[in-house]
């Protein structure tokens, strides 16, 4: 780099930080080498997370490619593409990408993605959140423990008062559920059931419903998660929903964690918690009502066996001894994706086995007793100089990636589908696997 490159390059990094779009480049073999402020307030990582491992170990891409990847087998250019992905911390992202691929004295050197965030706009629904099944309503929430009994019978008398409702409680106790329950049991037939998506939202969202939400027929308006909304987008919220109060309309927000200690911590309006203070219900994670398990299990085979016809009706007792004893950090949702999990693999079988629990949660709750599980000391004898860390990663990725496809039979798809990855990405790691042999 000549002198005048070195005086240009901090302009260069300064343009790059304050764009108004997320830049995401990467080199020939796909790692990580501009990462701008926008594209980690995008996508939720920071460059530390992102600079060593390839896109396909940072996102799930479900069914398409990385638009940065294709780029780069193609060599040409793709404007204008709208791709929908999840990254390593779960959270779903839209993007419309334009990706080009740079050359260097004729030869293709990497990619470079601009994207424009669209996530909120594309979660913002304007009509009931499940286009294909029924509403869902009181009678569908399993309430077994005597904390759901109580959750459900306050939400009810909510849903007689029109008045706004804060639903309390980690993600995936079922919140949205309880909300669109409280919107069904009060509303008249054609009111609409609207969900705002607080994350990730901006300001042009927010501005959005004094244009949408002018209709005159009834409607309920679900605020998921304000909390992760910042504290002027919290405001603008507030100022709609004090100007917009009537008696056909249903106000239902939810929060991750203690009101009081977002107030206190700078992650709540106060003026909006009082707002939807009216009605306060808070929602225990699944691991404190665990009587709440079992019922969730059965009532779930059975709404899949009427719908698409599966034989299985329930669980072993060492199954569900198991399932008793975890915690389940990710709650009534993490149940219910083990569920589609293992129901999506089954075949005749009419319970669930030990053996046809997935890979992934096998390893979860083997290491659950009092003394953990020592894991096979097939990389660092402690005899020996330890290795490098890439290399003692990359003999652990092999073994395990090993080990999970001779437990399939060598099948892709299963193998996928046990270690929570898509196929694309599990035959991305096996071929890295074998071409860095």
């Amino acid at each position: 780099m000549n002198k005048i490159e070195k005086n240009l390059f901090p302009l260069y990094e300064f343009a790059v930080n304050r764009a108004g779009v997320g830049i995401h480049a990467v080199d020939r073999s796909g790692r990580t080498v501009i990462y701008n402020d926008k594209m980690k307030a995008i996508e939720g990582l920071e460059l530390e997370e992102v600079g060593d491992r390839s896109i396909l170990e940072l996102f799930n891409f479900d069914q398409e490619e990385s638009t940065l990847l294709k780029v780069l087998q193609s060599g040409m250019d793709k404007l204008n593409v709208k791709q929908t992905y999840w990254n390593r911390k779960g959270h779903e992202i839209t993007t419309i990408n334009d990706t080009y691929p740079v050359f260097h004295d004729g030869g293709l050197v990497g990619a470079v993605e601009i994207a424009r965030d669209v996530t909120a706009l594309e979660r913002f629904v304007l009509h009931p959140m499940r286009k294909n099944s029924d509403p869902v309503t009181f009678n569908q929430i399993v309430a077994a423990s005597d904390e759901m009994k109580t959750v459900v019978s306050t939400a009810r008398k909510a849903s007689g008062t029109k008045l706004p409702v804060l639903l309390i409680g980690e993600s995936g106790t079922g919140k949205d559920l309880l909300a669109e329950s409280i919107h069904y049991e009060a509303s008249p037939a054609n009111g609409r059931f609207l969900t705002l998506h607080c994350h990730q939202s901006d300001a042009e969202l927010i501005n959005r419903l004094d244009d949408d939400l002018t209709i005159s027929e009834p409607f309920t308006l679900f605020c998921e998660r304000i909390d992760l909304l910042s504290i002027s987008l919290q405001q603008k919220l507030f100022t709609f929903l004090k100007n917009s109060t009537q008696n056909d309309r249903q106000f239902i927000a939810s929060i991750g964690d203690d009101p009081v200690e977002l107030i206190a911590k700078g992650s709540l309006l106060k003026d909006l918690y009082y707002f939807f203070a009216s009605f306060t219900i808070r929602i225990s994670p699944l691991r404190k009502r665990k009587e709440d398990i079992v019922p969730f299990v059965t009532t779930y085979f059975a709404r899949r066996r009427e719908r698409f016809g599966n034989s299985l009706v329930g669980i072993t007792k060492e199954v569900e001894e198991l399932f008793l004893r975890y915690d389940w950090p990710g709650n009534m949702r993490e149940l219910e994706f083990l569920l589609d999990e293992i129901s999506s693999l089954a075949t005749t079988e009419t319970v669930v086995t030990y053996e046809m629990l997935p890979l992934h949660f096998r390893l979860k709750i083997d290491g659950m007793g009092d003394t953990p599980t020592q894991a096979v000391n097939f990389i660092v004898n402690p005899e020996k100089e330890l290795m490098p860390l890439d290399r003692y990663l990359k003999e652990a990725e092999e073994y395990y990636l090993q080990k999970a496809m001779k437990l399939h039979d060598d099948n892709i798809t299963k193998t996928a589908n046990a270690l929570g990855m898509s196929r694309q990405n599990l035959q991305y790691r096996l071929r890295k696997l074998k071409n860095g042999r």
